[in-house]
């Protein structure tokens, strides 16, 4: 069970004097709260498509899950020189709590690529407490390795060794290519071929040196690999992908920590509106079973905060051929909403209030009992019981 309010206060407290005194000692407290899930209704996504009346394509979310949580419909990107309505910065700004918290880590033409400045939920998580990187979890999309960056940031107090571990169909190449070469599989010109491809990959890495797959991720792969091949045509792909890949995290990782990156209503931009409206939908049915199976797993039921929130809004303008864009830095661009749900979360209630972007991980760091130190938002606490 979760917490109420005024015992996660005095927890709270208890905790950011654990938080700070974890540079004197190696131990940290072995984490009891609860598992905090967070959905990005990712690519981007209009109010009107998703939380509205009559309007909707999720109508599992709306008419569902909203009745178990608090539903917050006029959250906002701020309109701030310099801030993007994109998805790799409406993600930072979920991860971090702050606008602005990126740097260049050598874009490429088409391809932004962007490493945190500051800390993120998972090395707030991990650095507070004893949390093993395969228990706090990023889902990727296939086609979008800049978001990889985001496993870890470059903050002079976290980093590194506080890091997620990621699954991605991406990551799950990189695994087989590196499990083909460590065991030596197939004649010399396969192998020359493996290196190639392999290399080839690995140009769009961030951190190629980093620390290889977990003991644990490598037992995920291989278990994958046994259920769908090599050959990626047996597996789902785009948001299904990252469905399934959530499901079994749950099953097989257990994360405390997980962070699900949904993004097809982005292909909308190949000019068809119907890309977007079907995504939408996509993705409620992979809310409705990640949230089934939540209800189901024993170190879920009743011990999880969900929360989903889209990375950036879309265009509305009829003038326009593309519909749904966002890179014109226009109001409905900035218009997003958020959905909160847990067993100490009020439910079937409609928060009617200005929330910002930001406020989303100081409110999951709360709810998990740390505090989410370099956030610019508030906590939401008026959210629990």
């Amino acid at each position: 069970m979760l917490i109420d309010r005024r015992t996660f206060a005095a927890g709270l407290a208890a905790t950011t004097v654990t938080a700070s005194t974890a540079t004197l000692v190696t131990a940290r407290p072995t984490y009891r709260g609860p598992n905090v899930i967070i959905v990005r209704f990712g690519g981007g996504v209009r109010r009107r498509e998703t939380v509205e009346p009559g309007t909707t394509f999720a109508p599992y979310l709306l008419n569902v899950l909203a009745k178990r949580g608090v539903l917050i419909p006029n959250v906002t990107l701020a309109q701030l020189d310099g801030v993007d309505t994109s998805h790799a910065e409406g993600t930072l700004n979920i991860l971090t709590g702050r606008y602005g918290a990126y740097r260049d880590a050598g874009s490429r033409f088409l391809a932004r690529l962007m490493e945190p400045t500051e800390p993120t939920l998972f090395e707030y998580l991990r650095r507070t407490f004893d949390v093993p990187a395969h228990q706090a979890l990023l889902i990727n999309g296939e086609d979008r390795p800049q978001e990889e960056f985001f496993s870890y940031g470059v903050h002079k107090s976290h980093g590194i060794a506080y890091r997620s571990d990621v699954l991605s169909l991406f990551r799950f190449k990189l695994w087989m290519l590196n499990d083909r070469l460590s065991n030596q599989r197939g004649t010399d010109q396969d192998i020359a071929a493996t290196r190639k491809q392999l290399h080839k990959l690995e140009q769009g890495v961030y951190r190629p040196d980093g620390p290889a797959p977990s003991r644990e991720i490598s037992k995920f792969w291989k278990h994958w690999q046994q259920r769908f091949g090599d050959s990626g045509l047996k597996n789902p792909r785009g948001d299904d992908a990252l469905t399934e890949l959530a499901v079994w995290a749950l099953r097989r990782l257990q994360p405390r920590l997980m962070m699900v990156n949904y993004q097809d209503p982005d292909y909308v931009h190949w000019g068809n509106a119907s890309h977007y409206t079907r995504a939408i939908t996509r993705i409620d049915r992979g809310l409705e079973r990640l949230v089934s199976l939540m209800d189901t797993l024993p170190a879920y039921r009743n011990r999880t905060v969900l929360v989903v929130v889209p990375d950036c809004g879309r265009d509305a303008n009829p003038l326009m051929s593309v519909p749904f864009q966002h890179h014109f830095n226009s109001r409905s661009a900035h218009e997003i909403w958020a959905l909160i749900v847990g067993p100490d979360v009020t439910r079937g209630r409609i928060l009617d209030k200005a929330v910002d972007q930001t406020s989303i991980a100081a409110t999951a760091a709360a709810a998990m009992g740390f505090t989410a130190r370099r956030a610019e938002g508030r906590v939401l606490d008026e959210v629990f019981l």
